[in-house]
């Protein structure tokens, strides 16, 4: 009924705070192991895995306090409102206890697999914190910090595994990246107005400076990836896995355009079918291609 909410209890809300949903994000770790071969090697996916959990870990310490900062914003939200800090199932103490247990065990995982990635979780944080507390309000920049959070992704997966970190990686990452953020600010105009109070970048935005970024990002997303597979990777019949890539973008838009999807890339791509088999067949083609043709 409309007016009552269901309680979560205090396991379930200290879950949700933690947002599990987010962490697909922190797949993009293991881009490095299948490009670089090595994932053919069960020793090589210890490290990466290792460091995914502590990425989970790391960017749930930004989300809760994220949502400490934002709770009375939150709560004039239409789905905000039913995070577990902002409806009171999660007290501000336990939340802070929260970050604190989440932060240092991701530190340890960071520092266990070694100095370097520990450099980088580190740098990963910086940004995710300095976009909560600095840049989440400003235009344009709020989207190319959260594009950095990605890049830092990429370079950390490459970092476990001690090996190069491939520049057309950095490339395709943070093209894809804008194209998701600017394309979650399209989403929430939509879904929200530009003139909501739960975030102040929105009212510099419109639907026709936003559409010019899509096409840009589109077109980027979409060309850096085309030349990485014919003149960056180590064979051309990556070239093979580019349907695969351009299904993804366009599902992603007509998602947006006709279905009212985008300002939650998380709920989109975990909950669309089509891009779940996309993403299925893009790993088994990349895999294949680089099992039979010995590339590294």
């Amino acid at each position: 009924m409309e007016g009552t909410e269901l309680r979560r209890s205090p396991a379930a809300a200290t879950l949700a705070a933690l947002r599990p949903r987010q962490w697909t994000k922190n797949g993009l770790l293991y881009a490095a192991l299948v490009f670089s071969g090595g994932f053919a090697d069960p020793e090589r996916w210890v490290p990466v895995s290792i460091g995914f959990v502590a990425f989970c870990l790391l960017s749930s310490t930004g989300y809760v306090y994220n949502d400490l900062r934002d709770a009375p914003a939150d709560r004039e939200h239409p789905k905000k409102r039913l995070r577990p800090i902002a409806n009171g199932d999660l007290s501000p103490r336990a939340a802070w206890m929260l970050m604190g247990l989440s932060f240092a065990a991701g530190l340890g995982l960071s520092w266990w697999v070694g100095p370097a990635f520990f450099g980088v979780a580190l740098a990963y944080f910086a940004t995710t914190f300095a976009y909560s507390t600095v840049f989440k309000h400003h235009v344009i920049l709020d989207v190319m910090v959260l594009a950095a959070c990605y890049l830092w992704r990429a370079v950390a997966g490459a970092v476990a595994l001690d090996v190069r970190i491939s520049s057309w990686l950095l490339l395709c990452t943070a093209f894809l990246a804008l194209f998701l953020g600017f394309n979650k600010r399209r989403g929430e105009i939509a879904e929200l107005g530009r003139g909501t109070g739960t975030r102040k970048s929105l009212a510099h935005y419109s639907p026709a400076m936003l559409s010019e970024f899509q096409a840009i990002t589109t077109s980027g997303t979409i060309i850096s990836y085309a030349l990485y597979t014919v003149d960056g990777s180590a064979t051309p019949w990556l070239l093979l896995t580019l349907p695969h890539v351009l299904f993804g973008v366009f599902r992603y838009i007509y998602l947006m355009d006709q279905k009212g999807e985008g300002a939650a890339p998380d709920e989109t791509l975990l909950k669309d079918r089509p891009i779940q088999i996309t993403v299925v067949f893009y790993v088994l083609t990349a895999a294949l291609v680089l099992s039979i043709t010995g590339a590294s």
